[in-house]
């Protein structure tokens, strides 16, 4: 489960690896490899064939990504997660690498190899004098409130604007190298690993702990409203102003134009302030909107992020794509709107269950909190918002025309953003809703061959070449 909260996430290594096409190992041969692993890896870990944990161990939240490996591998030490790749790369075998297994691109975090789950990584350490937290990589996000909502602090972790990227208070990784070796990274230790670490996927072995910045947090504002399509262009309306005319960092909003299984269009909006009471007036343009249901109070941030419908598609096929814009006018919403409302009545019934077209208007100053390189975005010279086009369906036999569906969407409305000023030519699209086959250069830009170059340092063997996902 990943839920939706309010941040951009752009961690590494956390549910983003899978077999590549190019290797040879067989079946025979991994479950051997399987049995390998088992002997020499300590008793505090495990390797399963079947059952109840092994199913846990390869269940992602889009069914079209789960894989069934030959078996899975839950690590309790980076110790091991060392031997793990020292096995798997000496004999070339293939590999996955899942945290929450959120990934909709199928083979990113998953394989019919050996299944590495993170699930044991899943401790949350709070040092009130550095203001950081430690945590394990096999966590999902609403986790991770809980756990620091005790200390009266927490991460950004989901969508919270104030404090840019995920990545952008990333303090260490503890990494475990395509070597085996076990170590911490740091813009100090390491600045040009450190710099490709930060959205720079499983290209340079797996980190099993991050150290992020803490900021303190009391009880917060907001929740979700449901309304008719009847409303749509009311809520047009109040999106793009709110995108246009709102500074305040600690206000969000996430507006959906939907199309359902009963194949009836809606909308829905999660408000968030993060606050007790939101400033005067910033939501009331969405408040006063007719509505289906209302879910909006004072609460914690933990209540707050699992009261939202993140979850209603668990279990079902699905996939994300993106294009990415600069802002939100009328006219680009209302395109959105159409888009909904024209897949959703095309692939409907074809299995589909959900047509999702997910809009953030972010401050322009989203790329601005970080005084150090990334990886991601390819540039910082201005802040950009990802559209994030959702389309859930129930039969394997449907994959390709949904996932070809969302190219065809994410090309036209990239060309509307643009010749509404809305865009620019080859913007860079957030890695973390990009579809499979995205170039590197839409991602990363001028970062690639520096990231190419880090990459060869690394990792001479191509171990984690040995995992799917983008690749450098």
């Amino acid at each position: 489960m990943k839920p939706f909260s309010f941040a951009l996430f752009v961690m590494t290594n956390v549910a983003i690896a899978a077999n590549p096409t190019s290797a040879t190992t067989g079946p025979t041969d991994v479950t051997s490899i399987c049995e390998a692993i088992e002997a020499t890896v300590s008793s505090v870990s495990q390797v399963y064939h079947y059952g109840p944990e092994y199913d846990n161990d390869i269940f992602h939240w889009a069914s079209s990504s789960t894989q069934h490996a030959a078996c899975s591998f839950d690590p309790a030490t980076p110790e091991d997660v060392g031997i793990a790749l020292q096995i798997l790369g000496d004999n070339r075998c293939p590999f996955a690498v899942k945290g929450g297994g959120h990934a909709t691109n199928p083979g990113f975090s998953s394989t019919t190899g050996v299944q590495i789950a993170m699930t044991k990584f899943s401790e949350v350490t709070y040092d009130p004098q550095t203001q950081t937290a430690i945590i394990g990589a096999g966590l999902v996000w609403d986790d991770v409130y809980a756990a620091l909502e005790e200390y009266g602090v927490t991460v950004a972790g989901g969508r919270f604007t104030g404090h840019g990227l995920t990545i952008d208070t990333v303090q260490a990784y503890e990494l475990v190298s395509p070597n085996g070796e076990v170590v911490n990274v740091t813009e100090s230790s390491d600045p040009d690993l450190f710099f490709a670490l930060k959205g720079g996927y499983n290209n340079f072995g797996i980190v099993t702990r991050f150290t992020l910045k803490t900021f303190s947090q009391a009880q917060v504002w907001g929740g979700t409203i449901f309304y008719p399509w009847t409303v749509v262009d009311q809520v047009t309306i109040a999106t793009a102003n709110f995108s246009a005319n709102s500074t305040d960092p600690k206000a969000q909003v996430i507006v959906l134009y939907n199309y359902g299984a009963e194949l009836v269009p809606f909308i829905s909006a999660m408000l968030f302030y993060d606050g007790p009471t939101p400033s005067p007036g910033i939501f009331d343009p969405f408040l006063v909107i007719p509505s289906l249901s209302k879910d909006i109070s004072t609460r914690s941030l933990v209540s707050l992020v699992r009261s939202f419908p993140s979850n209603v598609t668990e279990g079902q096929r699905g996939v994300f794509n993106t294009i990415s814009t600069s802002g939100y006018s009328v006219e680009l919403l209302q395109e959105f709107a159409s888009e909904a409302l024209y897949w959703g009545t095309q692939l409907s019934p074809f299995s589909g269950v959900l047509f999702s077209y997910i809009v953030e208007p972010f401050l322009p100053t989203i790329f601005s909190h970080n005084a150090t390189p990334s990886a991601y975005p390819g540039s910082r010279e201005r802040g950009l918002f990802p559209l994030a086009i959702y389309f859930g369906w129930m039969l394997p036999s449907s994959d390709e025309l949904m996932r070809n569906a969302t190219r065809m969407s994410a090309a036209k409305l990239s060309e509307k953003a643009i010749s509404l000023g809305d865009s620019i030519p080859d913007a860079p699209l957030y890695n973390n809703y990009a579809i499979s086959d995205t170039p590197l250069e839409r991602m990363y830009g001028d970062n690639l061959q520096r990231l190419r170059s880090i990459k060869q340092e690394v990792d001479p063997n191509n171990v984690m070449g040995l995992a799917g996902g983008f690749k450098f």
